[in-house]
């Protein structure tokens, strides 16, 4: 064999293979969907919460657009940074910290009343035939109730203090926890029952280990919208005679007509809304960790 023929053989051979032990060979870097070789631009990677907020800055943004173009009157809707500076004003003060804690205080207690009220109900309607019958019905006619419209009956049977205030949020947030619980409890996989039960899971057993698990998705989305439900009902409590909170700001700066005032308010409830929302999700995401459900790309 010629040597020409010797190297075109060199040529097409495989290449050894490298000894046991020893580091492989850095391999070349190809890149997919691009032919030419040019370098790509990575896309910056920011944390999903987030893109979250990427719907309220915008609403900020087109916000500021139109009241410092001067589409918005000022003494129609102010600009972000007469709000801004407000709200700077009520906080450097501690006009702004006392009255939200004051409201804080009768959210925390109104949401505590009502989801141990609601989960209670949820569980007596939902794992016995009886309770159904004397809690569902009777919460459905509370349900077409306003709970606003019980506010003089509320007055007249506590007084103008605090707890008529907590009553009617802890109203609006249990039967929000009570409808989404029993909902829940009753949307249960039959066959999960069913297997539990050939493995020789007794009653309490099921209730424990499959019933109660399975409702945990339903509960969270009653505490989701119980958290809604508060501060909506936080807002028509405290004007029942209030001294002091968000809802008491509210009214005095609705009588002295202070707009910015108002709107650095309506600017806290929507914060304090948001950062409610961002608990619920929080709680989500270690409560369901097991559960995989459809995630947009």
């Amino acid at each position: 064999m010629t040597d020409a023929a010797l190297d075109r053989l060199a040529d097409v051979a495989p290449a050894p293979a490298p000894p046991l032990g020893a580091p492989a060979p850095p391999a070349e870097l190809v890149q997919v969907g691009n032919p030419t070789g040019a370098p790509t631009r990575r896309r910056l990677a920011l944390p999903r919460e987030v893109e979250r907020l990427s719907g309220p800055v915008l609403l900020v943004a087109v916000w500021a657009a139109c009241t410092y173009s001067g589409w918005v009157s000022p003494r129609m809707l102010p600009t972000p940074g007469a709000v801004a500076s407000t709200l700077w004003d009520m906080t450097r003060s501690g006009e702004l910290g006392t009255n939200l804690w004051a409201s804080l205080q009768r959210v925390l207690k109104g949401l505590a009343l009502g989801i141990v009220g609601g989960v209670g109900l949820a569980l007596a309607a939902g794992l016995t035939r009886r309770g159904e019958d004397l809690v569902d019905s009777t919460m459905q006619v509370f349900k077409a109730i306003p709970n606003f419209a019980l506010v003089p009956l509320l007055i007249i049977w506590m007084g103008i203090g605090d707890q008529p205030k907590v009553a009617l949020i802890a109203m609006g947030t249990g039967m929000a926890i009570y409808i989404n619980t029993y909902g829940a409890i009753r949307n249960v996989d039959a066959e999960l029952v069913e297997a539990a039960s050939t493995f020789g899971v007794r009653r309490w057993g099921l209730v424990g280990h499959v019933v109660l698990p399975g409702s945990v998705p339903g509960f969270l989305v009653g505490l989701r919208l119980a958290m809604t439900s508060a501060w909506l009902s936080l807002i028509f409590a405290e004007t029942i005679n209030a001294r002091e909170g968000i809802g008491f700001l509210m009214t005095q700066a609705q009588a002295n007509f202070k707009l910015e005032k108002m709107v650095a308010i309506l600017v806290v409830y929507a914060v304090v809304g948001l950062l409610s929302y961002a608990f619920v999700r929080f709680l989500e995401r270690r409560l369901l960790a097991w559960r995989r459900g459809f995630r947009p790309s």
